[in-house]
């Protein structure tokens, strides 16, 4: 039977991390969350691991494999070359809890902030009209499943560049959701300017390339929102039209995001377990026996 060598991080912020070697029988169809459920099965019952529907639409088995923010559950073991190790850590993007499960509370602080759908106060939802192509525009961008892959690649997120927060494609997604609908009210245009960080994209296309739902998040999403940002702030005659005109300023522009802090202590990562295991007995190089 072919054999699939995995080296999957452990660790907590507060120890030092390591990757720990485990020798996995591959069977056909078998993915990545396959190998780590074997893995808990067999060898590491302690590994975290955090996962729900196994179908690619829970979101929740985010992780980074090979350097890759992917879902487990959808990542191939067949996909790669078992000759050579699978590499599995958490994101990086997001502070660690435990081996490969991360605290992603942040995305949902920062999903508050955003003024929700805001429909004709004098029109009552029985009358509520719109067109096939205007459902087709918005409904691209709810299928996204919150597996915040697209947070954990970006590089604005992922590197801390910032001394101000930004919200990063997943919200931007959200944000364009709402903004396109054609009967939404609300103008979140100054939040996305002042509040959102949207400057701060630089449509590097990345976001998009790991979205396990295809949504076009940079060509769709965020470059729309730019425009129209542009269009409102930087246009010069738009300029002197709002200072003309004296009009009040989006009360959701002053609202503040909160910031997505640095993950603690990103463990140094040891190539060799500890010498003791939690039990206090020696560790030992696991293998397909579950040694």
């Amino acid at each position: 039977m072919a054999e699939a060598h995995l080296r999957v991080f452990r660790g907590t912020p507060e120890t030092p991390g390591w990757f720990d070697d485990f020798k996995v029988p591959v069977e056909e169809g078998m993915v990545v969350l396959d190998a780590l459920h074997w893995i808990q099965g067999h060898a590491a019952p302690d590994l975290a691991v955090r996962w729900n529907c196994k179908a690619a639409k829970c979101g929740s088995c985010s992780a980074e494999v090979d350097g890759r923010p992917s879902l487990t559950c959808k990542t191939r073991l067949s996909d790669f070359d078992l000759a050579e190790p699978i590499t599995v850590e958490p994101m990086r993007a997001f502070p660690l809890v435990r081996d490969l499960v991360t605290d992603v509370s942040w995305n949902y602080e920062v999903n508050k902030t955003i003024e929700p759908f805001s429909p004709p106060e004098d029109v009552p939802q029985e009358d509520w009209r719109w067109q096939q192509q205007d459902v087709e525009r918005v409904q691209e961008y709810r299928k996204c499943i919150e597996c915040f892959l697209c947070q954990d690649v970006c590089h604005v997120l992922r590197n801390h560049e910032t001394e101000r927060p930004f919200m990063g494609p997943r919200y931007l997604v959200r944000v364009a959701g709402l903004e396109m609908h054609p009967i939404d009210q609300a103008d979140r245009r100054s939040y996305l300017k002042d509040s959102g960080g949207i400057g701060y994209c630089n449509i590097t296309k990345c976001c998009t390339e790991v979205c396990p739902e295809h949504i076009k998040i940079t060509d769709n999403a965020i470059i729309p929102l730019k425009e129209r940002v542009a269009d409102e702030f930087f246009d010069p005659l738009q300029w002197a039209w709002r200072k003309l005109r004296g009009g009040a300023p989006d009360s959701a522009a002053g609202t503040e995001l909160p910031m997505l802090s640095r993950p603690e202590a990103a463990p140094a990562v040891e190539v060799t377990p500890p010498a003791n295991d939690a039990d206090g007995d020696p560790r030992v190089p696991h293998d397909a026996t579950g040694g």
